[in-house]
């Protein structure tokens, strides 16, 4: 829907929000996957849950429609309410609960970089629309604290073993890292997940490019004034469309082989959002 808004699809993509409004649980969750309008995964994944709050602010930002922004609010509340039904007294949030409400036994970094994020979108929204929330605040600074200072209080059931990417660039891309820290970051490791003329690894031990990582670094790095690096990677990527205008979601070197074959949504909207970060810059 971010990716509808960017591209001036206003209606789509609001068409996309009521949908996600009438999919919402009572207690303000998703499921992690849908099929047909059927829910085909039970875990209700706390980052799906506050991401609404994104979307809706960007949507905001682009039609500066805030009779819409009202009529999502009470879905943007409950979503961001189950992400902080299940922080922790040191700060971080579980990745997920299942449907019976057994909790996830541990935090992931990006997960978490992405409801602080989203968090913060939402006390945005809140200002809009005359509505207080100090205990968001006050949630989100711990969740901010928790993460740049308690490392130890994350990934510690191995979800990090092989090296993400996202891990690398995440705390960039969602403002939680800025600055001088920021460019120091992406240096520090730019050769361990860039593949000169393909793009950004998926994980560090493979040598697997993907589409949607490559764009998500784009958009960090042109947060911190990295606008070369950006472009470059930019040009990389555009010469993996089809004749059709989409992308594989990734590619195997040294191969060159699609992997998978499929073309994801999520992959072209990703792109899409690279394009306007870029464009903006």
């Amino acid at each position: 829907a971010i990716a509808l808004d960017f591209s001036g699809r206003f209606k789509e993509a609001a068409a996309a929000y009521m949908w996600s409004r009438d999919m919402q649980n009572p207690d303000g969750s998703w499921y992690h996957g849908y099929l047909n309008d059927k829910p085909q995964d039970s875990v209700k994944d706390t980052n799906f849950a506050s991401y609404i709050a994104t979307g809706m602010w960007f949507h905001y930002l682009g039609t500066r429609d805030s009779g819409f922004l009202r009529q999502m609010w009470p879905t943007v509340k409950r979503g961001i309410d189950f992400a902080l039904s299940l922080q922790q007294p040191t700060g971080e949030i579980p990745w997920a609960s299942s449907e019976k409400g057994e909790v996830w036994p541990g935090a992931i970094v990006t997960s978490s970089c992405c409801i602080w994020h989203s968090i913060r979108n939402g006390i945005s929204i809140s200002k809009i629309l005359g509505q207080d929330k100090p205990d968001w605040d006050r949630a989100s600074e711990g969740l901010l604290k928790a993460i740049k200072e308690h490392p130890e209080l994350f990934d510690k059931m191995g979800e990090n073993k092989r090296r993400y990417s996202m891990n690398w660039f995440y705390p960039i891309l969602t403002g939680v890292i800025e600055g001088k820290e920021a460019k120091e970051r992406i240096e520090r490791e730019w050769q361990d997940f860039i593949i000169d003329n393909w793009g950004c690894r998926v994980t560090a031990d493979e040598d697997v490019t993907a589409v949607a990582e490559t764009s998500e670094l784009i958009i960090a790095l042109c947060l911190i004034g990295e606008h070369e690096r950006a472009k470059l990677l930019l040009d990389w990527t555009l010469r993996l469309r089809d004749d059709e205008g989409g992308f594989c979601r990734g590619i195997k070197l040294p191969e060159g082989e699609a992997c998978p074959p499929e073309r994801a949504t999520w992959t072209s909207a990703a792109l899409i959002m690279a394009v306007a970060a870029l464009a903006k810059a």
